[in-house]
């Protein structure tokens, strides 16, 4: 089974829920992975202001970040190797990295913000 993980830039939270509004990217980056960490996989997401020394100790982040700068984050790591910089991965990047089928990761349900429900988007 792959290992993915994401670096995110410094922020207050990874959901994007925080601040003065809903960043839907965030949300749907969220719901992904909680709900393939739901199914097994193994995903993990670091945070800049709340992980520092994982940044630091990984020399693929450390060296990236050293020759880019902060703005090549969120850096999302598939093996250990670099899977994508800059943004995050879409639906599709998880489905072809994890090799399962997009409608397993498309339907993937979260709360909507009246508390219905809906589907995760691309």
């Amino acid at each position: 089974m792959k290992t993915i993980e994401i670096y995110d830039p410094a922020m207050c939270c990874s959901t994007g829920v925080c601040g003065p509004s809903i960043d839907p990217e965030l949300m749907r980056v969220a719901t992904v992975i909680n709900a393939l960490k739901s199914k097994g996989i193994n995903i993990q997401r670091y945070g800049l202001s709340t992980d520092t020394q994982r940044f630091i100790l990984n020399p693929v982040i450390s060296d990236l970040l050293e020759k880019e700068g902060a703005g090549v984050l969120p850096i999302t790591l598939v093996d250990g190797i670099v899977g994508k910089t800059k943004t995050y991965p879409t639906n599709e990047e998880f489905a072809d990295w994890l090799e399962t089928r997009l409608d397993v990761v498309q339907t993937i349900r979260q709360g909507g913000c009246c508390g219905g429900q809906r589907d995760a988007a691309t």
